[in-house]
């Protein structure tokens, strides 16, 4: 028999629609519901066989459930919670696939209240720059991390249930505090993203701007590769995470104006120095020693 009987999975896009097509290469789920935005988007993820049926009420569908993954842009979720709270099975499990974590933590408790321990915190460390349920992948999660990010309130057996859940998916699971994780990604995941939004933005809106781009080459591609990202989802993720990512934003600009001052000053001794810090840091993260 497959570990999980019933999966719903609001938003069968890149991250739902992944972690259905995985749990279904495992031979690990025998039915996953789907909900999402739109009639069309749910035929197509049916067409795929990312999901096995769409679902018309949460009320028929969610007391029964497994595992009920929110898989929707983080400023949608708090609805989400507020419309499966009052159909909560006993032993159904919750969890999200949200890049914040603060923001959803204190959405979950506001409409679950004292049912806040079936909710288990999670962030899928993997995607593309492309979405709905056409870039889903049974192997997008094969090696990855997924940052769970447990309450005091959840029970071993909750948070084991949802690591199994991930695990079977081929991820790698790493544990935070959600507070811990909103100081981590806004330097590493949601910094590079706005850098990204900006350098772009940057040249787009120039009167000369098919200049720029004409001769833009590999390295411009390298680094502006996830401003192709989905916008709403951006969006929401760095309005959800802004006090962190105030944070890194002073940081980063701390460091351009160490720069600016170096190139001022003709001084290439400093900028070789940081050049040179940085490119060991980078070079050890990705094991190119």
């Amino acid at each position: 028999m497959a570990e999980f009987g019933k999966v719903v999975v609001f938003g069968t896009g890149l991250i739902g629609g992944s972690f259905s097509l995985a749990l279904k290469e495992a031979d690990a789920v025998e039915e996953v519901v789907g909900f999402g935005r739109t009639p069309a988007t749910l035929r197509k993820a049916q067409e795929l066989g990312v999901i096995d049926r769409a679902g018309i009420n949460p009320t028929h569908e969610i007391e029964d459930a497994d595992i009920i993954l929110v898989a929707t842009p983080v400023a949608q979720m708090a609805d989400i919670f507020e419309r499966i709270a009052p159909y909560l099975g006993p032993n159904t499990i919750v969890t999200d696939g949200g890049s914040t974590k603060g923001d959803v933590v204190a959405a979950a408790r506001a409409s679950l209240g004292d049912r806040i321990g079936q909710f288990v915190p999670a962030h899928p460390i993997a995607g593309a720059e492309n979405s709905g349920p056409t870039a889903a992948r049974w192997d997008l999660y094969q090696g990855k991390k997924v940052v769970v990010t447990p309450l005091a309130e959840n029970s071993d057996e909750a948070l084991d249930h949802i690591k199994r859940a991930w695990s079977l998916c081929g991820a790698d699971i790493y544990e935070l505090t959600p507070e811990m994780h909103d100081r981590v990604f806004a330097a590493v995941s949601h910094l590079p993203h706005l850098l990204s939004f900006a350098l772009v933005h940057d040249l787009a809106v120039r009167d000369d701007a098919d200049l720029f781009f004409t001769f833009a080459a590999s390295g411009f591609r390298d680094f502006t590769r996830i401003a192709a990202s989905h916008p709403e989802m951006w969006r929401d993720i760095c309005l959800a995470n802004r006090e962190a990512l105030l944070g890194e934003l002073d940081s980063y600009r701390a460091q351009l104006d160490e720069l600016r001052t170096a190139l001022a000053r003709n001084d290439g001794e400093r900028l070789e120095e940081i050049f040179g810090i940085a490119r060991r840091a980078r070079r050890d993260w990705a094991g190119e020693g």
